[in-house]
């Protein structure tokens, strides 16, 4: 079911969500940083082989590249996702040399950024929304070096975002989940209330009541991104609720094992975890991002490189969905297959009939801030 396409340029990929970073998302709490620092998305000049967020310059001999991840790579989840992206592209490029740091908190990001600005590396990676404010700060310091910042809202000269439309994905899981219950009663371990994390959650609803207008969503906060004990015990609430699919959005399985321990069918997130729930695994929305990262870092080198908005679908192959549990239903995935071609199509948007149909991409990426009407409750405040 992995549909990657490496064929397409950065430049045919872009999508641009607006000129300026705006200053302030709806909803957001729980670790949301502040929004300064933001300018409009501008065209710069390039000086000695690099450039300061804009067309032209010439070609570099070299390209360093570093990352940095909010939790530890480990061998699944979201740091480990990106890391897979930065491997497959040092192993594609013999002029690359890229270097991360895991595990660095909010708080510490800023000293981080600012080691490898004042370092050698050419181009850095933030790869959690809570590094927006202090790479932003971090950028405006560094002109002349480039800065991505992964989930976030804000650009700057020399600073893009980038973020992949998983809720796709999100929605054709939650097909299966509507397809597969039957108690009608589906759950979700969700991290932060901030619309990248309310957007999922509302697709997979949606998903869900496409193929069962039964089905409703149960949703337990852990405000945090990576807390595998908090996040079981929230999905043991869940069950507890009569539950019987889970799905999350955190950066360790925890939520998808207490699933699969409890014989409930199970969605992950980031990467496979097919290997975790077995027999009782669903299927998750994984991640392949070294779709951005590789024409991100040829145009680094080429001397093209330019502050942008990234945010492409299933299309692109920045997102997809992991393969079928051993035991998933044919009828789930015919009705998964038929969703997904007609969404590359164009035939078919995740928003239709809901509150949000016709809501440009700022508004869904960064002021969705309510539930549809398949989710019981409200978002917290």
């Amino acid at each position: 079911m992995v549909d990657k396409n490496h064929a397409r340029s950065r430049r045919e990929l872009l999508t641009a969500l607006g000129a300026a970073g705006i200053a302030g998302v709806a909803g957001c709490s729980g670790g949301e940083s502040g929004g300064g620092g933001g300018t409009d998305t501008a065209d710069g000049e390039a000086t000695d082989g690099t450039a300061t967020g804009g067309d032209g310059g010439s070609e570099m001999d070299s390209v360093t590249a570093a990352w940095v991840y909010i939790s530890e790579v480990g061998d699944l989840g979201w740091s480990w996702a990106h890391d897979q992206g930065r491997q497959t592209v040092d192993d594609q490029y013999d002029w690359l040399e890229t270097e991360y740091t895991e595990s660095v908190a909010p708080g510490d990001s800023e000293r981080v950024f600012e080691q490898y600005a004042q370092g050698e590396a050419d181009i850095i990676f933030g790869c959690t929304f809570e590094y927006q404010d202090p790479m932003a700060a971090v950028a405006e310091q560094y002109p002349e070096k480039y800065f991505e910042h992964n989930t976030g809202y804000l650009t700057m000269e020399n600073m893009g975002r980038y973020m992949g439309r998983i809720y796709q994905a999100r929605y054709l899981a939650g097909q299966a989940a509507g397809i597969v219950t039957e108690t009608d009663t589906l759950g979700y371990v969700a991290a932060f209330p901030i619309p990248e994390v309310i957007r999922g959650i509302n697709a997979y609803a949606l998903g869900a009541a496409s193929v069962n207008d039964s089905a409703t969503l149960k949703v337990r906060w852990t405000n945090s991104w990576f807390d595998p004990p908090t996040e079981g015990e929230a999905a043991n609430a869940l069950l507890d609720e009569n539950v019987d699919v889970m799905a999350q959005h955190q950066d360790s399985p925890a939520a998808l094992r207490a699933a699969a321990d409890a014989g409930v069918w199970a969605t992950g997130y980031d990467a496979p975890m097919g290997d975790i729930a077995g027999e009782n695994y669903l299927t998750s929305p994984i991640w392949h991002w070294e779709e951005f990262y590789g024409p991100t870092i040829e145009s680094v080198r080429d001397g093209t490189w330019e502050s942008d908005a990234y945010w492409e679908g299933l299309e692109s192959g920045i997102c997809s969905l992991d393969d079928w549990g051993p035991e998933v239903p044919q009828e789930a995935k015919d009705t998964v297959s038929e969703s997904r071609s007609a969404i590359l199509d164009g035939e078919l948007d995740v928003w239709a009939g809901s509150a949000f149909e016709g809501e440009s991409d700022e508004f869904l990426f960064q002021e969705m801030g309510s539930y549809v009407d398949a989710v019981e409750g409200e978002v917290p405040s």
